[in-house]
């Protein structure tokens, strides 16, 4: 009888690609996939460290499923954690029988002993197809960039582009309607191989949106978006722009070792309105970066009123060893940067409510992702708002619909 394995994701998209590469290179070793990780002879615990709140999840996470694990059971910790703290997590965590980096050896996995083991690189391992009609496909791995708040670039190292090949071999092996693309920098894909050079993602999205119905782009670094990327974007049909801001003021933004500042960012936006008004923008702002000041918070809070944004994130800051920014004074006090997020989450809900119900009364296109559940050009997969459906629509098509109410972040829609 075939082994039995269950695989945990904790963080990013990035992560959710790792741990479908980790179940398609077990798939191919022989073993079936459990529904439930008590029955599973492998548990695969696939671990965020970006922050200490997702490090947290992640402990806990392994703690729990360590407990309810069948007796025999093997435990294997990979992901951001086991890469960044390998030796000092495996020692932490007796728990855990194989404590690994990016990638799980599988046919170690039930035979090694405690000590790390060589990673895989899972970069360009084929990966089981999809179970929904939609898809992410990480086009990179690494970063090049040295952001003081960041310590991605420590243990997941410098940026790797895949070839064009292999990724439009993984979205030709999807068979999706909507692929997602993803990096850690994606707008930077290419600039690391001499064959491919600056720009390349633009012919990138080009060739995978001749293969798919909807191409969308997730973080996109402002300086990189050129009028020949905004143009592709727009193009595919799916113009939503992930941008990844951190902040507007110019002083706060230098601090981070970041480009731009909010004048910059709204030039920017409104240049993408008036080339298509159905544009769709979300970002994500750091609250409490040491040497934060009223002064920045408050030219936030105008550009959050002024940017209209239709989705946005906003997280306290998290001193993250080895990176710059835990040497710099001027930290800001816990309750005060608590204080600064839920007032800029209320104006953020606010606005983003306000344009969910201007929608009432449109008619749209939608992808049924489920019974009962779709998505328009307007809405990323698991992050934002959703679109309540008809339960009889089939899951998998595109159905023009009309928006006929609003609950929040999420529309209710019936046919016309």
């Amino acid at each position: 009888m075939p082994k039995r394995f269950y695989v945990e994701t904790l963080g990013c998209p990035k992560n959710q690609v790792d741990s479908e590469k980790i179940m398609g290179t077990l798939l191919t070793e022989g073993m079936v996939a459990a529904d439930d990780a008590a029955t599973a002879d492998l548990v695969v615990v696939n671990t965020c460290a970006f922050i200490e709140a997702a490090r947290q999840e992640s402990v806990d996470t392994v703690l729990a499923l360590s407990d309810g694990r069948k007796r025999g059971a093997r435990l294997v910790v990979t992901g951001c954690m086991a890469e960044r703290y390998g030796d000092e997590l495996a020692e932490a965590m007796p728990e855990a029988d194989l404590v690994a980096g990016f990638g799980v050896p599988v046919s170690l996995t039930l035979k090694a002993g405690r000590s790390a083991v060589p990673s895989l690189d899972l970069l360009n391992l084929p990966r089981p197809r999809s179970a929904v009609p939609w898809a992410y496909v990480k086009i990179a791995e690494g970063c090049d960039r040295s952001c003081g708040f960041c310590a991605i670039p420590s243990f997941r190292g410098p940026q790797r582009s895949r070839t064009p090949h292999s990724i439009l071999e993984e979205v030709e092996a999807l068979e999706v309607a909507e692929i997602v693309l993803v990096a850690q920098d994606l707008a930077s894909y290419g600039k690391d191989e001499r064959a491919l050079g600056a720009g390349a993602i633009v012919p990138l999205v080009q060739a995978v949106s001749e293969r798919v119905a909807r191409t969308r782009l997730l973080y996109l670094y402002p300086s990189d978006l050129t009028d020949s990327l905004i143009d592709v974007v727009c193009a595919t049909g799916v113009p939503y722009f992930d941008l990844s801001l951190q902040h507007v003021s110019k002083p706060l933004l230098r601090r981070m070792r970041r480009w731009g500042d909010g004048d910059r960012f709204l030039r920017r936006m409104a240049d993408i309105r008036r080339r298509e008004p159905e544009a769709a923008f979300r970002s994500n702002f750091i609250v409490g970066y040491p040497g934060e000041t009223e002064a920045d918070h408050d030219q936030l809070l105008a550009f959050i009123d002024a940017a209209q944004l239709d989705w946005c994130g906003f997280f306290a800051f998290s001193p993250e060893e080895g990176t710059y920014a835990v040497g710099l004074d001027g930290v800001v006090d816990d309750r005060l940067v608590a204080d600064r997020l839920a007032e800029l989450r209320e104006r953020q809900d606010a606005i983003t409510a306000a344009r969910r119900d201007e929608l009432i009364g449109a008619d749209v296109d939608v992808l049924v992702d489920a019974p009962g559940v779709g998505r328009t050009h307007r809405e990323a997969p698991e992050i934002d708002g959703i679109v309540q459906l008809p339960d009889e629509l089939v899951v998998g098509s595109f159905e023009r619909v009309r928006v006929v109410d609003a609950l929040g972040p999420d529309l209710i829609a019936m046919r016309p």
